[in-house]
């Protein structure tokens, strides 16, 4: 296989294993990668498993056409990556071993040798020239052992990428990525996403065409959904939105009961229930789906005093792996001392950022009037959103959502009439309550300004502590005269017709102008509230929680200037004008601070 007019292919697919590393079932088999970079001096990057000695042998010499390697690259001491190192070195013996000094320990250990007389010991940022191509390691700590490294080589613009971007199945079976690899990093890597992240950060840095994991096909094309995905699964971040129910069932009362749940929250509007019995499913894929979705249901019985051993088998793949960001509900029953909530509870304890539902369902042996209604108003708690999201369940005329204004940030949404825009603004005021009476002041640079002068009507998004850095990037560092900022966005309507968020937000408000107040560069919107809803009971996103939590610090090593409060920008330059304005935020010189 080519890669490049340089870079070949000569890895192998294993159909014969059953179970990857012991544990992970693989219908599909496995491809463990191997890769030749062709110039004046030759690289082969990493072996195979022992069982494929003579195949890969006979794979590299083709690709070699009669000549010798100068280096191995060994990126990762895995035995199904390592197993052949002792084979290549003793058919070119003349050949060097690169690779990180953690490495070398570890194959000392496997091989009883560290190759003292023929290695090169790399590390971050080192590089080793082939000819026209320069090959430039990054250090990947425990992603997922510690002795990772990854190569970039700059002329061609690959990243050997080691188990980063790996996924199960062999390379001669057609088969969604997203599902095989997602299940790969999850159960392998999961517990490492600081590190990843890490790693992301370097290779953001990179200009990368083309990535070459050991496992899993060669990526080329749409870099950024791949590269995206891993930031959500190793950042713990929501990936699908959902609701899972996680259970196990003795004698089928419990898993009546999930049954129930699960149409009611269909009937609610989730977009997406998924149910796992742990008991007859595959443990590795009911992870995958528990990391997946932001919501989940344990539903498991009391036994011998704790819970059922499905149930703590699947929990204890969650603490491992660093389970977190999550909204956790539980179902539990027992005939005569129901313990298992407790239980469930406990193991999870140690799990970062849990929202535990108000509601836990206590089933004592079988479903009666008051576990049923339980069940209801469990199913009213996790589709808030839902219910709130839609036109024939919200509630239009909820004014607590008034109690959701503080000094917090907004996202006014307004519609010029041919695309949707939106703002991010600090400044909405509840100014009397009888009538209700909502100030919204913009400044008059801003498109949005312009827009709501001429319509009369707009929306104000409450956000909600969750929402990511990627929604102040999008409605507060461009112009909605010149972009779409809805264009990859569900668009959800009230009944003025105008968009508001699907996502991130905790309520929203429905305006109708009655008078504007000229402020010189801001204009003051007075207006009166045509619709309400609640989303969610998440807290709102304040300036504070915003500048501490959520805007990245920015990035002023070795600048002279002015920083950006707001969002970061950096003025190089001693003075700075009184009139400046900055060209991100749109926020004057006042809230600049000279970089210290």
């Amino acid at each position: 296989m080519k890669i490049t007019d340089d870079i070949k292919y000569v890895g192998v697919n294993d159909h014969k294993i059953d179970l990857f590393e012991g544990q992970y079932d693989v219908p599909n088999g496995m491809a463990y990668n191997s890769y030749v970079i062709l110039d004046k001096k030759i690289a082969v990057m990493d072996t195979v498993d022992r069982n494929f000695k003579h195949e890969w042998l006979n794979n590299l010499e083709d690709a070699l056409g009669g000549r010798k390697p100068d280096y191995l690259i060994v990126q990762h001491m895995e035995p199904d990556h390592s197993a052949n190192i002792m084979n290549f070195m003793e058919n070119y013996p003349d050949a060097t071993i690169v690779s990180s000094a953690k490495a070398f320990t570890m194959m000392g250990n496997f091989f009883g040798t560290q190759f003292e007389d023929r290695r090169i010991v790399v590390k971050e940022g080192d590089t080793l020239e082939l000819g026209e191509h320069t090959l430039a390691f990054v250090a990947a700590p425990m992603v997922h052992w510690p002795e990772v490294i990854m190569t970039y080589d700059t002329k061609d613009k690959v990243l050997f990428s080691a188990d980063g971007f790996g996924k199960f199945g062999a390379l001669d079976v057609e088969e969604d990525w997203a599902c095989e690899a997602r299940r790969y990093y999850i159960g392998i890597v999961g517990k490492y996403g600081v590190q990843v992240q890490a790693v992301l950060k370097k290779a953001a840095k990179l200009d990368i065409q083309t990535i070459c994991p050991l496992h899993g096909p060669v990526l080329s094309e749409n870099l950024g959904y791949y590269i995206d995905l891993y930031n959500t699964w190793s950042s713990y971040g929501v990936e699908s939105e959902g609701i899972m129910i996680a259970y196990t069932s003795v004698y089928g009362n419990t898993k009546k009961a999930v049954e129930i749940l699960a149409e009611k929250l269909r009937i609610k509007g989730c977009p997406k229930v998924v149910v796992n019995d742990l008991a007859r499913e595959d443990m590795a894929e009911c992870v995958e789906d528990a990391f997946r979705y932001g919501r989940i249901v344990f539903a498991t019985t009391t036994y011998n005093a704790e819970i059922f051993p499905f149930m703590r088998e699947f929990i204890e793949h969650l603490t491992e792996r660093n389970f977190q960001n999550k909204t956790v509900a539980f179902i539990e029953n027992g005939s005569w001392a129901p313990m298992a909530a407790k239980t469930m509870k406990k193991m999870l304890e140690g799990c970062k950022n849990l929202t535990y539902a108000d509601t836990t369902v206590k089933i004592m042996s079988a479903l009666n009037p008051e576990s049923s209604e339980q069940l209801e108003k469990l199913a009213d708690e996790l589709c808030q959103d839902y219910l709130a999201q839609h036109d024939e369940t919200a509630n239009k005329n909820d004014m607590t959502a008034l109690f959701n204004i503080g000094y917090g940030l907004y996202v006014v949404t307004s519609n010029d009439g041919k695309k949707d825009n939106g703002l991010i603004v600090n400044t909405v005021t509840q100014v009397t309550n009888s009538p209700n009476r909502i100030a919204v002041c913009i400044n008059k640079q801003n498109y949005s300004h312009h827009v709501i002068r001429q319509t009369g009507v707009m929306n104000v998004n409450c956000l909600s502590v969750d929402a990511p850095f990627s929604v102040f990037e999008n409605f507060g560092f461009q112009s909605g005269r010149n972009a779409d900022k809805f264009a990859d966005s569900e668009k959800l309507r009230s009944d003025n017709g105008i968009v508001f968020l699907s996502k991130y937000i905790n309520s929203f408000m429905s305006l109708k102008v009655e008078q504007y107040i000229d402020m010189d560069t801001h204009g003051m919107f007075i207006c009166t509230v045509t619709e309400a809803r609640v989303i969610s009971d998440k807290e709102t996103m304040t300036y504070t929680y915003y500048q501490n939590n959520v805007k990245p610090k920015p990035q002023t090593d070795g600048k002279k200037g002015w920083v950006c409060k707001i969002c970061g920008y950096v003025y190089e330059g001693e003075d700075l004008p009184e009139d400046f304005i900055c060209p991100l935020c749109k926020h004057g010189a006042a809230d600049f601070e000279p970089i210290q």
